[in-house]
């Protein structure tokens, strides 16, 4: 994880330390100035400034006390280094460890306290935090992956029953050559939900893991919209929803256009979707300084707030009611594929009046 220079400033350690400074010092100088006064205690010269000779048995028993004296002092200090590194290492080190060893057998609800306030954090503090926010993402990403399975479950067990189900009916003689081609087209729908949502999630999978890179080509922007708006051409049609469309033909883009082209078609299937019979929608492209501004508006249900914050999660769907017409995947794979191509999404909704999806593209 890399950490910036802002965050850097809150060790408070350095090279030089006036603290640490003065007090190797200190305890340099006394053991020094201890063992000099050990080894030269008595008197050693006379008022008048002439030398007194030693003994050599006095000058042995005083070398000998001196070097007691220094392995007295080291084995003070080590002591006090021992207990030292057992506060300022070795706690923290086996806090970091016990969690770690927690996270690994798979509890991401561990979280290590910080050792001191933020003002004087060091290393061990940092690191720490580090931590407790990869804890936090890990939970989340477990939660996220539990109700994922859960989701695709879920939509893939009901195209199979319906499959299964129909399947069943078809094997009665006594149906009707109608009704075995209104089993067979439910049939078929819910075959084509499946693969729909298979290959939306294998397409998602590989754009979370960045295996699917942007490939950069010039194309126009405006075709492209136009060519999103006509697939939906029988749906609208069917719904007699008027399609407004204001489109700048000289706006060219850079991009993956067929990751682009997934934009446009899930935003326009949304719009038409939601939109009800005789409504309105716009598709509008305009130029702003250095950016291409696609909207697209119509009149249809719209959404809450509460809905408008989750429509980009997997499998959400805020319109329980058409929920058989997709799979809740679609704006998931838009947001993703923004964030890719380091566009911008922004939502406007109003319950009961309609949504305006706009998409800031960079030129």
């Amino acid at each position: 994880m890399r950490r910036n220079k802002k965050k850097d400033k809150r060790l408070r350690d350095s090279i030089f330390s006036p603290w640490r400074f003065f007090l190797y010092f200190a305890i340099t100088g006394f053991a020094v100035s201890v063992s000099f006064l050990l080894f030269f205690s008595g008197s050693l010269f006379e008022g008048s400034g002439n030398p007194v000779l030693i003994p050599d048995g006095t000058m042995s028993e005083r070398a000998l006390r001196t070097l007691l004296n220094i392995l007295f002092i080291c084995l003070f200090m080590s002591i006090v280094d021992g207990i030292r590194k057992r506060i300022y290492t070795r706690r923290p080190v086996t806090r970091i460890l016990d969690a770690l060893s927690k996270i690994t057998s798979g509890d991401f609800s561990v979280r290590i306290s910080p050792l001191h306030k933020k003002r004087a954090f060091n290393e061990y503090d940092l690191i720490i935090e580090d931590i407790n926010k990869m804890a936090e993402e890990l939970s989340s990403t477990e939660t996220l992956k539990t109700d994922f399975i859960s989701n695709v479950s879920h939509e893939i067990k009901t195209p199979l029953a319906v499959i299964h189900n129909y399947s069943a009916m078809l094997q009665n003689p006594e149906l009707s050559e109608q009704e075995r081609i209104e089993c067979a087209q439910r049939m078929q729908a819910a075959s084509k939900k499946l693969g729909d949502l298979i290959s939306g999630i294998l397409k998602l999978s590989k754009l979370e893991n960045q295996q699917i890179y942007p490939e950069k080509k010039k194309f126009n922007l405006s075709e492209q919209l136009c060519q999103a708006i006509l697939i939906y051409e029988k749906n609208w049609d069917e719904k007699e929803i008027e399609i407004l469309t204001d489109l700048d033909e000289s706006i060219f883009i850079e991009g993956d256009e067929e990751l682009f082209f997934t934009v446009w078609s899930n935003l326009v299937s949304n719009a038409v979707k939601f939109t009800p019979k005789g409504g309105k929608i716009s598709v509008n492209l305009k130029k702003q300084g250095n950016l291409a501004v696609v909207s697209i508006v119509d009149n249809g249900c719209g959404m809450t707030k509460e809905t408008g914050r989750r429509i980009f999660e997997k499998f959400y769907q805020g319109d329980i009611s058409r929920s058989t017409e997709g799979n809740g995947l679609g704006l998931t794979l838009v947001k993703r594929i923004i964030d890719i191509t380091k566009s911008e999404i922004i939502v406007e909704s109003e319950l009961g009046k309609g949504s305006n999806f706009t998409v800031k593209i960079n030129l």
